[in-house]
């Protein structure tokens, strides 16, 4: 089998002014020695330290114990598949999803072995020989990310069970995409979604008794659906919220349609039973933002609201509905 190498290169290093207190620490699980090799000198020179697995249980090991900021797989390892090692990384929670994790391959890879890495969470996949250029670009890019994610959860703006913007989180990027959305002169919309109590599997139990485990199932799906534009946040208990730009009230309607069918469709486990979890959902929007007589917060307040009168209406309201300002407002 060939070698796969890295092209000769002047390597780039991170910049004096995004220079970590400590350089980022980067976790490669590969039995390839000349492959891990070739990462390691390119690495190091440009300001990354490196920690070597060479099978996919040190991986695992090393990732809950050194807590990389970058870990690099090989699709192929002794005692692992490269995808299903990305999927158990994170989903045992060691590795969160603000950490970037690159799946790498010597062998052709086909479009299904991409879309499987992707939905498994990794941030690429590399075909070898690399670009060392391209690679460096890309790693600087992603730890930018990951130092951005990590100071919103350092400051207190993100939800610690979801990964998610907290309510206070989620009102700073109401007021960067109002700014954006102004200027531009775009619509904005806002959702708010929430279980619906009446339903199995709240029929004949409180919401409270569930409620870190809606909170979770419930984030995760919204997260999934919503696209790399809209800002994701959870606004209470069991709620959360959808901060889409340029996106009218039909289009919040088609997106919160999305939000429920993902949701409905994936079962939800509740004392040991799996049943599907039902949403209700309202929300608020305008067609150019520029000319609201309402800010993107008061927007939020206003699909918290109706969300609640889809709840009070019951059945007859509908599952989705849009804010009225003549109906009554439960916002406690």
């Amino acid at each position: 089998m060939s070698v796969p190498a890295i092209p000769e290169m002047t390597p780039e290093p991170v910049s004096q002014s995004e220079r970590p207190a400590r350089p980022p620490l980067v976790l490669i699980a590969n039995d390839q020695e000349w492959s891990a090799r070739s990462l390691e000198t390119l690495l190091g020179p440009s300001g990354y330290a490196v920690v070597r697995a060479f099978n996919g249980r040190q991986a695992q090991d090393l990732v809950r114990t050194v807590v990389p900021d970058i870990v690099i797989v090989d699709l192929r390892l002794p005692d692992a598949d490269g995808i299903d090692l990305c999927r158990s990384m994170r989903a045992d929670g060691h590795l969160g999803a603000g950490t970037p994790l690159l799946i790498t391959t010597s062998d052709p890879a086909s479009r299904s072995q991409q879309v499987a890495a992707f939905k498994a969470g990794a941030w690429d996949f590399l075909v070898l020989p690399l670009d060392g250029d391209l690679l460096l670009c890309k790693l600087e890019t992603f730890m930018r990310a990951k130092r951005e994610s990590d100071a919103l959860r350092d400051d207190g703006l993100l939800d610690a069970p979801t990964g998610l913007y907290n309510a206070r989180g989620l009102a700073r990027r109401a007021r960067e995409i109002g700014a954006d959305a102004a200027r531009r002169r775009d619509p904005l919309a806002c959702i708010a979604f929430a279980p619906d109590a009446t339903a199995a599997p709240f029929s004949d139990r409180t919401l409270s008794e569930l409620a870190a485990k809606v909170a979770e199932h419930l984030g995760a799906a919204i997260a999934r659906t919503g696209r790399m534009s809209d800002a994701v946040g959870r606004l209470g208990q069991s709620e959360f919220a959808i901060i889409a730009p340029a996106t009218e009230a039909a289009g919040a309607e088609r997106l919160a349609q999305r939000v429920q069918d993902a949701v409905e469709s994936s079962p939800f486990r509740a004392y040991g039973d799996e049943q599907p979890l039902r949403l209700r959902a309202g929300y608020c929007a305008v067609a150019d933002f520029a000319e609201s007589s309402v800010d993107v917060v008061e927007m939020l307040v206003r699909a918290a609201s109706a969300l609640r009168q889809s709840a009070l209406g019951g059945a007859a309201a509908g599952t989705i509905r849009a804010f009225d300002p003549s109906s009554p407002t439960l916002l406690s």
